[in-house]
């Protein structure tokens, strides 16, 4: 299905998201990224040639993500697959007894913000463009594809605002699947583990060594070409859809 697919990939810019993009493009497909205007997405557009463009996102913003979709239409003239990678995370603990400090709220609303809320702001906002597709064979006009955790079922000390804005994620997935139904857009939500993104590619080889001898098999953390071509299993299984998807090598997190 990728090959001629036309696609919108936020937070395509680095990890998770640009390995996305860089298969798509590869299986022949036209992809969008939509990426803070700070990241390299840029220079990646123009380095993938004319099957990619670039549009600045803020995915919390309505006319950004208005505005990457315009010009995904302007130039691909239809949308496909959705691919949700956008996110931040952070690490506090609700109340901090030796500081005597609680969890700073405005920090536990701008995770949710981005990640919860950048996701269905999204969703809601590209669920229009793919309901216009010719329907294939199944009634099948497209497919999203987001982005949770683990965390979201095992969050850890600290994980308050990234274990929520996660776990709404996958919460909302169902729900959608069903609204998106009628219209023959499925929406599958991808929960990774320990992936060798720039979060964890910043951590000492010691702490590295350590989580990844944490998962039970593969012991290693996970690439993010491997959660792509996860997506890309997703987009071509046709009877997938409302799930919420564990890809962590069998990882149940400690506190």
């Amino acid at each position: 299905m990728l090959k001629g697919a036309v696609a919108l990939v936020t937070g395509g810019g680095s990890g998770l998201g640009l390995a996305t993009v860089e298969r798509f493009v590869k299986q022949g497909s036209k992809v969008v990224i939509a990426d803070l205007a700070t990241s390299k997405s840029h220079e990646i557009a123009d380095q993938l040639g004319p099957s990619a463009a670039f549009s600045p996102t803020d995915v919390r913003s309505e006319e950004d993500v208005k505005t990457a979709l315009n010009l995904v239409k302007e130039k691909f003239g239809k949308l496909d697959v959705v691919v949700n990678c956008a996110g931040i995370g952070i690490a506090y603990k609700t109340y901090n007894f030796n500081k005597k400090r609680a969890h700073e709220l405005s920090d536990f609303e701008n995770v949710l913000m981005v990640n919860t809320v950048g996701t269905f702001n999204v969703i809601r906002l590209a669920a229009g463009l793919i309901g216009e597709n010719v329907p294939n064979e199944d009634g099948q006009r497209g497919v999203i594809v987001n982005t949770s955790s683990i965390a979201a079922f095992d969050g850890q000390i600290g994980q308050a605002a990234y274990a929520a804005s996660k776990a709404a994620v996958a919460g909302m997935t169902l729900p959608i699947a069903r609204d998106l139904s009628t219209q023959g857009i499925r929406v599958v939500t991808i929960a990774p583990g320990l992936f060798d993104t720039p979060l964890l590619q910043g951590l000492p080889e010691k702490v590295r060594n350590f989580l990844a001898n944490s998962i039970p098999f593969p012991s290693r953390l996970g690439t993010p070409a491997e959660y792509a071509q996860f997506v890309e299993s997703v987009i071509e299984s046709p009877v997938l859809n409302g799930e919420v998807i564990r890809l962590d090598g069998a990882l149940r997190m400690q506190a």
